[in-house]
């Protein structure tokens, strides 16, 4: 095994042991990025010389006893919507294709003072617009099962970066499932916070629930790990709080290690669809094994599933008033640089009245307050990550699931969406492949500021079947990646066609 391939948490404990140095684990991911990122482009941009004497500093500080943070000396990848000073992020726009900032955003700054070593980043759709992670700066991003196959997003390249072994920790954000679907199309685990866990100090309506930050790894215990550092107060979020200055949130004792769950004591709900989202049959059939698999490891179990009704309009209308917000002047000024997602999603809000956007508002209240009752007699909900296996990159989104058309580009991502419009916690735990033989997500959604609860969850399910080599979490094929064309060969790599 490369020191890559460690997990973050092995990884962090042999440097404080001095059994590993930084210097040694960045070099190594260096290694594997030259090898396999041509054949899927998931990291976009590095700076190796900042990163080097980044990793130089923190194994001298390991040499001199001082005391370390809970991310010392590990490589981590940040998702080219976040803001890193002196290294280009894009937003995966032309428009900020030369943008080098001159700050860090307080989710890398809190990165960084946990002894994190910012090694580059990671590969976006246009401002995080639609689940296929392809822009015209950088070009496409492969899934790393299968190069032609897409990553889903818009977090696709964190995801890839972290099933390749390129690096032991990534971040990403979600809105409609953006830490949550690519998660699910790559073997990785994404976690979605509640909002104002993970401060997010640039979200343009800042009393939205919809946008969040949060961490990505390639298992629970990185993921936790990640999320400790991560997790913060900052005044400039109107979702995160503290009381009289003592700040609530934060403690990193309370995510990592994760806290133990005994599942025998717990009731389990499982629904492929929440009774209305497009869950194609082949994904219907697969959770089905699975749910087969975990269900004996309960207290109980049974089909049930929480009210979504109104779910998609309310999201569609809460969705488009935001990116109506943030890319309205964008698409008005410089139409020619803006990709067809975020013209859609900008002309879509503005047509939408205040008559639309109170009913939206009133629908995700009545679905907020349905659950409650809902998971006052169920502990854990178990589902789908997604709706669909994955599916060429040159697909811009699915337009049918077995058959039937989809409302939206986005509908087929409504399993992750309809548990962001009520604000619950929730994870995409990686568990084996489907039966086109590329990975399957498993959903993993708690009660309402319940994040340590579900993490301790997923670590359960995920100890249950480590040795399981049919549901564990699938590896791709390394040798056949370093052997792939370089993704950038490929027709419209670079394009929407």
């Amino acid at each position: 095994m490369e020191p890559c391939d460690l997990t973050a948490t092995v990884a962090r404990a042999l440097i404080g042991r001095k059994k590993l140095s930084p210097v040694e684990l960045l070099h190594s991911c260096f290694g594997r990025i030259d090898a396999v990122n041509p054949a899927v482009n998931a990291i976009v941009a590095e700076d190796r010389d900042a990163s080097l004497a980044a990793a130089v500093d923190a194994e001298q500080a390991v040499m001199q006893g001082d005391t370390l943070g809970v991310l010392h000396g590990l490589p981590v990848g940040i998702k080219d919507l976040v803001d890193v000073k002196g290294l280009r992020t894009t937003y995966g726009s032309p428009i900020f294709a030369d943008h080098v900032p001159e700050a860090d955003w307080s989710l890398v700054t809190n990165l960084r003072r946990a002894g994190a070593v910012i090694l580059g980043k990671t590969n976006t759709p246009e401002f995080g617009a639609g689940a296929n992670t392809r822009n015209t700066v950088y070009g496409a991003t492969g899934n790393p099962f299968d190069p032609s196959k897409s990553a889903a997003g818009s977090s696709g390249g964190s995801a890839v970066a972290l099933a390749a072994g390129m690096v032991p920790l990534c971040s990403g954000s979600d809105t409609g499932g953006s830490l949550r679907n690519p998660a699910a199309f790559c073997g990785i685990l994404g976690y979605r916070p509640s909002a104002g866990l993970v401060p997010y100090e640039k979200r343009g309506h800042g009393w939205s629930n919809l946008p969040v930050q949060g961490p990505m790894a390639r298992n629970v215990a990185d993921a936790s790990l990640m999320l400790s550092a991560m997790a913060s107060d900052n005044a400039g979020d109107p979702l995160a709080y503290t009381l009289h200055d003592r700040a609530v949130r934060g403690k990193p004792a309370l995510f990592s290690p994760p806290r133990g769950i005994d599942l025998a004591r717990l009731r389990l709900a499982f629904t492929p669809d929440f009774g209305v989202a497009p869950t194609e049959k082949h994904v219907r059939g697969v959770f089905a094994e699975r749910v087969a698999a975990i269900a004996p490891l309960f207290a109980g179990a049974e089909e049930a599933s929480p009210d979504c009704a109104g779910g998609d309009e309310a999201f569609e209308i809460l969705r488009a008033a935001g990116f109506l917000a943030a890319h309205g002047q964008k698409v008005r000024e410089r139409p020619q640089d803006c990709g067809p997602n975020i013209i859609a999603n900008v002309e879509e809000g503005m047509g939408y009245s205040l008559d639309d956007y109170a009913r939206a508002a009133t629908i995700q209240t009545r679905m907020y307050r349905a659950w409650q009752g809902f998971f006052g007699k169920h502990d854990v909900l178990i589902t789908p990550s997604i709706t669909i296996s994955p599916r060429p990159w040159r697909e811009l989104y699915p337009a049918e699931i077995d058959g039937a058309p989809t409302r939206t580009y986005f509908h087929w991502l409504s399993l992750a969406y309809y548990v962001t419009l009520v604000g619950h916690p929730a994870v995409s735990l990686p568990m084996g492949l489907d039966r086109n033989g590329m990975p399957f997500g498993l959903q993993i959604v708690g009660p309402r500021g319940g994040d340590a609860y579900v993490l301790g969850v997923a670590a359960a399910i995920e100890a249950a079947f480590a040795a399981d080599t049919a549901l564990a979490r699938p590896v791709p094929d390394l040798a056949a990646l370093r052997a792939a064309p370089p993704i950038s060969n490929s027709e419209a790599f670079l394009s929407w066609g």
